[in-house]
């Protein structure tokens, strides 16, 4: 990858509209990192690539379910470059590569340029892979459950916005014995500037992924509220396994929906269709979930924003419920 060898690709595991990942190996140490290349060939790829950059960078200290950023280097030609380390940095010199990219670089689409994301690795694929190829588990969807809504709540006090948080983009972790869940793929996140409460900032740019989206997405006009409701459907399709076939990849994905004829409705635009519709949860089976976890399912899928959780209180209900408990013998 570099004239010092200091990583070398093993495999592709992953593609998506705006970058390639691979497994490869630290040469030094033989320890795996998950490499991401995104091409900074286009402004609107570089804007993706510094979106994810600085969301990473901007992270003053490490939480566990969060992936980590280790370096990323920057690929002009033949030439690497590092331009950020998590023991180094420097915010002067990183918006001068940014300045480089956005108004010189990114103009010739011929040239070689791109941005290397050096991560922690990940060994168990993605959530989505990982629940469907299990049985249902009450206690690891509830240990998932808390971890997310940590993480969640970690990236908003410190004013990130994932903005397209869904199973694909949650990595699993077995390092550590039990599955530890890292939210990753930052591309289309938002770094608030200012400190206050993130909730506050308002967005106006539709994007994510359709199933996941809350009504307000839909109409540009939006909270890091939007976060929580993607959750909520994360939640919900996990407990119960609801699951729709996506129409570019024919993979089977986690998310609910509603269903009209033989058409699939993502939950948002329904219900900005029909904002008093009642969400029927569970979906499949009352046995399926206690009433404490269906009330907190629509407390985090509420229609009006004002109604629905924030991540610090979702931090503390999801501790709260019963869902996936040990029972106590009395």
């Amino acid at each position: 990858m570099a004239t010092e060898a200091k990583y070398s690709i093993v495999r592709e595991v992953g593609r998506g509209s705006y970058g390639v990942v691979y497994e490869a190996v630290v040469n030094q140490t033989r320890s795996k990192v998950a490499v991401k290349r995104m091409h900074c060939n286009v402004p609107e790829n570089v804007e993706l690539a510094l979106q994810e950059f600085w969301a990473l960078q901007s992270i003053q200290r490490q939480h566990e379910n969060v992936i980590q950023l280790e370096e990323c280097i920057l690929q002009n030609g033949q030439a690497f470059q590092p331009i950020s380390h998590r023991y180094r940095k420097s915010d002067n010199h990183l918006l001068l590569i940014e300045t480089c990219l956005k108004g010189r670089r990114c103009m010739d689409p011929r040239s070689a340029c791109f941005l290397w994301f050096v991560m922690e690795f990940c060994d168990g694929g993605n959530m989505n892979e990982y629940l469907l190829s299990r049985s249902p588990d009450a206690q690891l969807n509830n240990s998932f459950m808390q971890q997310l809504s940590s993480a969640v709540a970690f990236l908003h006090r410190n004013q990130i916005v994932h903005r397209d948080l869904k199973s694909d983009n949650i990595l699993i972790s077995h390092r550590r014995g039990s599955p530890i869940v890292k939210v990753a793929d930052f591309g289309l996140s938002k770094v608030c500037q200012g400190k206050g409460n993130v909730n506050q900032h308002r967005f106006s740019s539709a994007c994510g992924s359709n199933f996941y989206m809350a009504p307000e997405v839909w109409e540009g006009h939006y909270t890091a509220k939007a976060d929580i409701f993607a959750l909520g459907i994360i939640f919900w399709a996990m407990v119960e396994r609801i699951t729709f076939r996506d129409g570019d990849t024919e993979k089977e994905l986690l998310g609910t929906y509603i269903c009209q004829g033989k058409e699939l409705i993502p939950l948002g635009e329904a219900l900005l269709e029909n904002p008093n519709m009642k969400l029927q949860i569970p979906l499949k089976s009352k046995r399926s979930m206690p009433d404490d976890l269906c009330k907190l399912l629509r407390d985090m899928l509420a229609f009006n924003p004002k109604e629905r959780l924030d991540a610090f209180q979702l931090e503390v209900r999801i501790r709260q419920i019963s869902y996936g408990k040990k029972r106590q013998r009395s």
